[in-house]
């Protein structure tokens, strides 16, 4: 009996949320390989910081993050392998797949773990990619959005037909996150410190983080665990409000969770998210959580209504603030200062978290999986 031929593309295993999740997937999938034949491009030669399963064919090719270099070596791929279907993660994966596989005449599902429009903000080329994306997307016969926001952003900014897309959450594995959370944290980590998270860039607004928190009556640290262009900036913003000496910015940590378990409260401060996996990553290990009301994901994983400007509004698992308001956000630290609150928010956090177990999230994939096929094979 002929098996299907499923081929999944992404730019590389090179650290990031949306590789991780693309690893986790796969690594979960290993049992279809009894029904389908499945293969895995990755498009650079970036290191990898995650696995994938040996039981899949992989091709690894050296496009040096070009999207040129991309269609010309996928096309190769597709090919020798001759797949009846492409499934992609990332943009440029996404704008190389789903082209060359309408070429071949055969469908494709593309990934999106970002929000779209803030994504492709920036950058010398970021009005050629918009373009591409407006373009290239509709091609595809299914997108996953990794949020509703993101969803939505899709349509309102790219003018994609409803119809092709559905969500598809970032699957949280809160039983290895519980085992990691357990070994010895990098650095002295305090039962009354606020915990942050991610690269150190404009979109996730530290220097919000950090002014909110100095205006708070909070009287633990602030910690900002990763790495990033803007690290003396933030350094010099702290020296400013004078909480130099309670900003703690440790760098890159490799298992964040021990630090996030041994901690008081998550604050998420970013002006733009696909699905912040950091934040249900902090209530799958009990924090209650700050978050500010950006596109995409935060109002969705907190079931929380939108904040008006100056406003704070409750949530399962935490509290949500507009986007750069100061005042806001110093309320909100300061609220879940009272143990009983935030024990509230712990329980509540917990139970959220259930809605994205991995077994979910992998279903949810080989359902769209199954959609897309040709019902001829």
């Amino acid at each position: 009996m002929h098996k299907s031929r499923i081929l999944f593309v992404i730019n590389s295993l090179a650290g990031g949320g949306a590789e991780r999740v693309f690893s986790r997937i796969l690594q979960e999938s290993v049992g279809r390989s009894e029904e389908y034949e499945i293969a895995v491009a990755l498009l650079d030669q970036d290191p990898p910081a995650y696995e994938l399963p040996e039981q899949f064919r992989h091709f690894q090719l050296d496009a040096r993050h070009s999207l040129i270099r991309s269609l010309v070596s996928l096309r190769k791929v597709i090919d020798e392998f001759d797949p009846d279907l492409g499934v992609a993660f990332l943009t440029r994966a996404n704008l190389a797949a789903t082209g060359l596989m309408r070429l071949k005449g055969r469908p494709s599902i593309i990934s999106e773990r970002v929000n779209t429009a803030a994504h492709l903000s920036t950058g010398r080329l970021a009005g050629v990619t918009r373009a591409m994306v407006k373009f290239g997307y509709p091609m595809a016969n299914e997108i996953l959005a990794v949020s509703e926001g993101v969803r939505q952003g899709l349509i309102e900014d790219f003018a994609i037909s409803p119809d092709k897309i559905s969500v598809f959450y970032n699957p949280v594995d809160t039983q290895s996150i519980a085992e990691s959370a357990k070994a010895a944290a990098d650095f002295d980590v305090r039962a009354s410190d606020i915990v942050a998270m991610g690269r150190l860039v404009p979109n996730k607004n530290f220097a919000l983080a950090i002014s909110a928190f100095a205006r708070s009556g909070w009287q633990g640290r602030l910690v900002i665990l990763g790495e990033g262009p803007l690290r003396e900036d933030l350094n010099a913003l702290a020296e400013e409000l004078g909480v130099a000496d309670r900003v703690c910015l440790p760098g890159f940590v490799a298992n964040p969770y021990a630090v996030l378990a041994r901690a008081a409260l998550f604050l998420l401060s970013s002006n733009a998210e696909g699905f912040p996996n950091a934040l249900v990553e902090a209530m799958a290990l009990g924090l209650p959580c700050v978050a500010t009301d950006c596109r995409s994901g935060p109002a969705e994983i907190l079931r929380a209504a939108q904040p008006a400007f100056g406003g704070v509004e409750e949530g399962v698992g935490g509290l949500l603030v507009p986007c750069n308001d100061v005042s806001a956000m110093a309320e909100a630290i300061d609220a879940l200062s009272d143990p009983q609150r935030a024990a509230q928010f712990t329980q509540s956090g917990l139970e959220r978290v259930q809605d994205f177990s991995v077994a979910r999230c992998v279903e949810s994939l080989w359902q769209a999986v199954e959609r897309q096929l040709p019902s001829e094979r």
